[in-house]
């Protein structure tokens, strides 16, 4: 969930491929005639850059914790629901309102088992989101001072097939990790996620 997460987010931070198809055919060639040019492999920097790494990390173990928690509140559920039925097929309850009490009870249980359910997915989907920010945000600025000396004109993601042939000169993935490796801090993260 948060490589894709982490995957989608790259995308969106230094893809101007999209913008090239925009273009007219003509503009196109002026790039292959001496505007200079980049591309970054979006797989490596999920793979090898360690902030997305360790952002990963922390949301899969968010996820585990909270799939963890939802499943003991739903055994709970299960197992009252189970208690009722049990009890109201053998005749258990000793009057009607005590039928209607256990029964409301159970509804309110489901009713907070939903509650906490949304909120849960709702923090994580939040979370995720201020993660993309960061890292949308950590690509952008070092692809920009990265390019300050460069001078490239355009700097595209390559994922998958989306660039159907790259030649290796124009690859510049390894030097874009190792810059952002060596800009990125691991200990902010776990401070960030402390406050």
């Amino acid at each position: 969930m948060a490589v894709a997460a982490c995957a989608t987010l790259a995308m969106s931070a230094c893809n101007d491929s999209n913008k090239m198809d925009e273009k007219p055919a003509a503009a196109q060639t002026v790039a292959a005639d001496g505007i200079k040019i980049a591309f970054v492999e979006v797989d490596s920097i999920m793979t090898q850059y360690n902030f997305c790494k360790d952002y990963s990390k922390i949301l899969e173990k968010r996820g585990n914790n909270i799939q963890s928690a939802l499943a003991t509140q739903e055994k709970n559920l299960e197992a009252a629901a189970r208690n009722f039925q049990h009890k109201a097929q053998n005749n258990g309850f000793s009057s009607q309102s005590e039928f209607e009490s256990q029964q409301a009870a159970i509804q309110r249980q489901q009713e907070q088992y939903v509650a906490t359910r949304d909120r849960l997915a709702a923090e994580l989907q939040s979370e995720t989101e201020k993660f993309n920010k960061a890292l949308h945000d950590s690509i952008e600025h070092f692809i920009a001072k990265y390019n300050k000396d460069k001078k490239f004109s355009l700097i595209l993601t390559k994922q998958g097939d989306n660039i159907l042939y790259g030649d290796k000169a124009l690859d510049v993935t390894a030097e874009v990790i190792a810059g952002l490796n060596k800009a990125y801090k691991s200990k902010p993260v776990e401070e960030t996620k402390k406050k």
